[in-house]
């Protein structure tokens, strides 16, 4: 079985034409191709899948909030074929029988869906995991996601033993004593609110740690959602000085500050927080100059009820997935800050390249992974079509140019419009 799109633009490659799929897999580009099916790409551009490595799907144990049925569903609308479940769900992949019911659970959905092992037992103690064996039953890589390693001794063995196994450790960047139950960026925001402040430090002071261990271990070390123009600094000094560090920035902190929280308003909680104007535009520069590497969304889903009431009270975490490309492309690339294809870098090819993935690129012999957009479609965020659990999120209403209309995993149709 064939499948052409025919007449679409490719970017990436220069010109305007067809794209071959057969057997899950580009076989040409080109001219007058023939195939068993027809998509048409008629005014359509085609865009490597997008690829995001920090997803929260919720299952097992919070499927009131998400299931990996409906987070892939979810990513497959936003043009995702390839995403990176963390590992906070109840029970934990701390072992590998846990971790191979997620993983086969994984395996049931249209789009790639990898797994990231805890990286200790129960994600919150010190008491290591094996990781030799999460690694032979397929882990990504290592995270504690939803809490930072508060022990250095015991961020150390991990990065350690990661390493010995070629494998990623992903932090979770929050030294919780200097966190002190906050909810909102310290400063003027926490005041006006009367809301308990997150102070930047609770991050730069717990990766200056990280980063001195990353390159005492030489680990593949991955910073989660930076949100800091001290975090910012620090990674760019450390890549300078040879650490193998990565470092992700989310959409929301790209598109928001503190600023934009005029109220006590569930839906601008998250964690890491929105931060000053300055932290903001650090971030949006060390995107730009590849001091952060991608953007990953930190697809956070809850129920209505969890993101309901004060931000004193109600969860951390706002959803991404349907809403990251048309937003960025929108804010960045019709502004001609960036182009399109500094977009689909670091929302595809960037994060491939990064961790190794069969992904990110449109050539003969790769994944059919393709995501069709229309550049010129325009309309506002409307959550009435999501289908995310999750309806979190302060973008709603908002208008955008550019969305995605179909997303092809493994020259399969994962959604269509």
């Amino acid at each position: 079985m064939t499948t052409v799109i025919q007449n679409v633009a490719v970017p990436t490659l220069a010109y305007t034409g067809d794209i071959l799929i057969a057997n899950g897999r580009f076989a040409a580009f080109g001219q007058h191709l023939n195939g068993d099916t027809i998509i048409d790409g008629t005014g359509l551009t085609a865009l490597p899948g997008f690829v995001d490595v920090h997803v929260h799907f919720r299952e097992p144990g919070f499927t009131a909030k998400e299931t990996i049925a409906t987070g892939a569903a979810a990513a497959a609308h936003g043009g995702y074929t390839t995403v990176v479940a963390m590992p906070n769900v109840n029970p934990v992949p701390d072992n590998v029988a846990d971790f191979v019911d997620i993983t086969k659970r994984n395996a049931a959905v249209p789009i790639h869906v990898k797994q990231w092992a805890a990286i200790t037992k129960g994600r919150t103690s010190t008491q290591s995991v094996d990781m030799a064996a999460l690694k032979a039953a397929g882990a990504f890589g290592f995270s504690n996601d939803g809490n930072g390693v508060q022990d250095a001794a015991t961020m150390a063995a991990a990065m350690t033993a990661a390493q010995h196994l070629n494998l990623p450790i992903a932090a979770h960047i929050e030294d919780e004593g200097l966190m002190q139950h906050g909810v909102v960026n310290a400063g003027k925001l926490a005041k006006k609110l009367n809301l308990p402040g997150i102070p930047n430090v609770a991050e730069s002071a717990q990766l200056a740690r990280d980063l001195e261990l990353a390159a005492a271990t030489n680990v593949h070390y991955h910073a989660c959602h930076i949100s800091t123009k001290e975090s910012v600094a620090l990674i760019r000094a450390a890549k300078a000085a040879g650490v193998h560090v990565t470092a992700e920035v989310t959409p929301h902190h790209l598109l928001l500050d503190e600023t934009d929280i005029h109220a006590d308003d569930p839906a601008f909680k998250m964690n890491p927080p929105l931060r000053s104007r300055a932290d903001h535009l650090a971030l949006i520069e060390g995107l730009a100059d590849g001091t952060l590497d991608m953007i990953a969304t930190d697809h956070a889903p809850h129920t209505a009820a969890d993101k309901t009431g004060s931000m004193a009270t109600a969860a951390f975490g706002i959803v991404g997935l349907e809403t990251a490309f048309s937003l960025l492309y929108t804010q960045f690339v019709t502004t001609k800050m960036f182009t399109l294809a500094q977009l689909v870098n670091w929302l595809s090819s960037a994060p491939a390249t990064a961790f190794g993935l069969p992904a990110g690129k449109l050539i003969v012999g790769a994944p059919a992974d393709v995501t069709l957009v229309d550049l010129n479609r325009q309309g506002t965020i409307d959550d009435h079509t999501w289908l995310s659990k999750g309806h979190n999120s302060p973008f709603i209403g908002r208008p955008y140019t550019g969305a995605v209309v179909k997303t092809i995993a493994s020259g399969q149709v994962a959604w269509t419009e």
